[in-house]
């Protein structure tokens, strides 16, 4: 059990338009039925659920096959989690942000970073740096990464508040392994720190994060933005676009478990779990044991 007791809101946001695959906006509904509440409870904290913000419903609405015919509704949905991002930290508690796909990112990171300088660990198998230039599939869960840090559609960009709400240099992104030749090159010329899996692999985790640490030492607060698409399909099966070669199960709690230690990530978002595509909610259930390593779980 902890012995830092916080208060956490639980926020879910069931929106599915930021892709063209279905079953991301059931992800709230899987992560509290594995018991995220419940969970960290049992480590000695407080749990406040608000419930999950509106969001409009794919099949009500007119479209294309192509996602970013949605923007406007995933833009309406943002800006209701961009005010309860920051009403969380009015209120001093931590938020966790249960997606949904990850552009709900847009929402809940730009919230988080109207309450001072944010630093940003984006952990996914994608870059998620593109833009609706850019971009081959126009998939608006492609480019949140991009918008948050000033680049893309200004609409994306000016969410909640004008410009960037992160600036390049305090972006650190984990388990990278499947990039886009355009979006490749938008991430080097921005600055972002980038450590793919072959970094993993070389170097190992330990060493990853406390690279990824050092780079963010300037930076008083942190959040995190977490796709389970980030880990290995193996082990977490329930993700829309799985991608082989992930972290592994101890790679992904030791992740969690040294950023714990570090003691500065305040918010988190959890996103693209998609119990259509899951065995036995496998998936939401290895999330919430990765937010309990992050909120103070330990082995001893």
């Amino acid at each position: 059990m902890t012995s830092f007791a916080k208060t956490f809101r639980l926020i879910g946001i069931p929106m599915d338009l930021g892709q063209q695959l279905r079953g991301v906006d059931m992800g709230p509904s899987a992560l509290r039925y594995a018991g995220l509440a419940e969970r960290l409870v049992s480590l000695g904290h407080q749990v406040q659920d608000a419930g999950n913000v509106g969001t409009a419903v794919r099949d009500a609405l007119s479209g294309s096959d192509r996602a970013h015919a949605y923007l406007p509704a995933v833009l309406e949905t943002c800006e209701a989690v961009y005010g309860a991002a920051k009403q969380a930290l009015v209120d001093g508690v931590h938020p966790i942000f249960m997606g949904g796909d990850h552009s709900v990112s847009l929402g809940t990171v730009s919230g988080i970073a109207s309450q001072g300088r944010t630093g940003l660990i984006w952990v996914d198998a994608h870059g998620d740096f593109n833009t609706v230039d850019s971009s081959a599939s126009g998939n608006v869960h492609g480019m949140p990464l991009a918008a948050l840090t000033g680049l893309g559609d200004e609409r994306m960009v000016n969410l909640g508040h004008e410009g960037a709400k992160v600036a390049a240099e305090h972006v650190v992104l984990v388990g990278v392994r499947d990039l886009d030749g355009p979006e490749r090159a938008l991430m080097q010329s921005a600055g972002v720190r980038v450590f793919t899996m072959r970094e993993i692999d070389e170097h190992g985790m330990p060493q990853v994060i406390r690279q990824a640490l050092a780079h963010l030492a300037p930076l008083e607060r942190l959040h995190v933005s977490l796709d389970l698409d980030a880990l290995d399909p193996s082990v977490a099966p329930g993700v829309g676009t799985p991608v082989p070669g992930g972290l592994s199960y101890r790679e992904a709690h030791l992740l969690m478990e040294m950023l714990s230690d570090d003691g500065r990530v305040g918010s988190l978002d959890v996103v693209e779990v998609n119990p259509m595509l899951d065995h036995q909610n496998a998936t939401a259930r290895l999330a919430v044991e990765l937010v309990a390593s992050l909120f103070g779980k330990r082995i001893y």
